[in-house]
């Protein structure tokens, strides 16, 4: 994992220094310090940039109102804050239900309870996300199924579920991966064919938007994370949303240790959160506190114009880097009407680069100033998955030849060229002034122009 993405370190590495600081939109351009001309930093140049990026998480008086009334009020457990918040995350996003969770794993985790996934199972996944994607079946003792990514867009690709589902597919989970948008047309036409549900996972897409409407509410449930990466960030928590009444019910049911919910005849969610011993299904405690849900009822209040920032600022810097040989933004497709923009991704060729390693690209893109990351790794192809599959457990349920059977399906050529290929920007580089953008800019043609000096 050493040579992999670690989303945290690399939040404090572009954030160092910068944790009190506000951000601003469409500032004026500024000129860039060093131009491309100048010898690179790597080399002894001076750096393209020398200030840090916008800090993680924004910190307001809100915040701080909020967690002093909790706190004072004694109350810490789950509670109206709570409340507040599932029913503000649900009309935000055009949702009958929310049920908020302790984080994305959890609400994960119990929508696929919700759904009855479980031993003897298969459930589509893609290869390019966070291993929690893959954890979440593994603990309901399935199997996952991967299917290949789409370089284009860095989401699977649709085009290859269909030959993916078996008689033993309980349900297809797509992941919006970095802010972006799965193809859920073809992927609701695919799933619905087969009458296998949708369970989207939306923990990096918070207000992204498939032909105008909210992911999350595509599907037949959805599932965000508020991790302390995410755009809207509570430290750790989560939430599952959806529109089917029965569904959410036994999401909050598993969440609050498998107590009873239901829909009333007004349409609202209700269910036993005292301390009573009535169950109606097993399930675990996956609650959010009330410290966790004033904090996200304090941050979504500035989520849509942090929104809006990134989204102006991705759509320059990639009007920039498009004119970049070697360089490829992450496309959309054209049912994607709005990118949340949780990662700036994008392809490097090294042939645009005389050649230049991406390992050495991310150094000397460091060095002038802009941070990035290389991404996820081959999910596909991880050990733990043969580790686990030769867990006791598994075995009780899985034969040999299943299993081998199930690691040859799961060969995904095009995501191990994404592998090696990808770059990461993350969402607090997006939220300065347009400036930053030409920085960014500056600092890829720099390296470009130069390429054969730094190979």
């Amino acid at each position: 994992m050493s040579n992999h993405f670690n989303r945290r370190n690399f939040i404090g590495l572009v954030s160092a220094g910068a944790a009190g600081m506000h951000f601003t939109a469409a500032a004026p351009t500024l000129s860039v310090s060093a131009g491309v001309d100048g010898k690179p930093a790597l080399l002894g140049g001076e750096p393209v940039r020398t200030k840090p990026f916008p800090g993680w998480p924004v910190v307001e008086d809100n915040d701080r109102a909020n967690q002093k009334a909790v706190l004072e009020s004694k109350h810490w457990n789950r509670g109206s804050h709570v409340d507040q918040f599932e029913e503000a995350w649900a009309s935000r996003l055009g949702a009958k239900y929310a049920v908020a969770t302790s984080s994305g794993t959890s609400a994960l985790v119990a929508s696929l309870a919700a759904l009855e996934v479980g031993p003897g199972d298969e459930v589509i996944v893609p290869p390019y996300t966070f291993v929690a994607t893959i954890n979440v079946v593994l603990l309901h003792h399935a199997l996952p199924v991967f299917v290949d990514t789409d370089r284009s867009t860095f989401q699977i690709d649709p085009g290859k579920i269909a030959s993916a589902i078996t008689e033993n597919t309980r349900c297809v989970m797509p992941v919006h991966l970095g802010g972006n948008v799965a193809n859920m047309d073809e992927i609701l036409k695919v799933a619905r064919a087969k009458n296998v549900p949708v369970l989207e996972d939306a923990c990096q897409s918070h207000l992204a938007e498939w032909r105008g409407q909210k992911v999350g509410t595509v599907g037949d449930l959805g599932c965000f994370s508020f991790q302390a990466s995410k755009n809207l960030n509570s430290g750790e928590g989560g939430a599952a949303t959806s529109n089917n009444g029965d569904l959410i019910a036994r999401v909050a049911s598993f969440q609050n240790a498998g107590r009873g919910y239901e829909i009333d005849e007004n349409g609202k969610l209700i269910g036993d959160r005292s301390s009573g011993f009535v169950y109606t299904r097993n399930g675990d405690n996956r609650r959010l506190t009330e410290f966790q849900g004033a904090l996200l009822l304090s941050q979504l209040d500035r989520l849509e114009e942090q929104a809006k920032i990134r989204e102006q600022n991705a759509e320059y810097l990639t009007s920039l880097l498009k004119e970049v040989p070697g360089i490829r933004p992450a496309e959309m497709y054209e049912g994607c009407t709005r990118n949340a923009y949780h990662l700036y991704m994008f392809r490097f060729d090294p042939e645009g680069f005389a050649g230049m390693s991406r390992k050495r690209f991310l150094e000397a893109m460091k060095a002038e100033g802009v941070a990035c990351s290389s991404g996820y790794g081959r999910l596909n192809k991880e050990p733990f998955l043969e580790t686990t599959y030769k867990s006791r457990g598994f075995r009780r349920i899985y034969t040999e030849k299943e299993i081998q059977l199930l690691l040859e399906r799961n060969e995904c050529p095009e995501n191990d060229r994404l592998c090696d290929e990808a770059v990461w920007l993350i969402q607090t580089q997006l939220l300065g002034p347009r400036s930053d953008m030409d920085e960014i800019a500056a600092a890829v043609r720099k390296i470009q122009k130069h390429a054969a000096s730094l190979v």
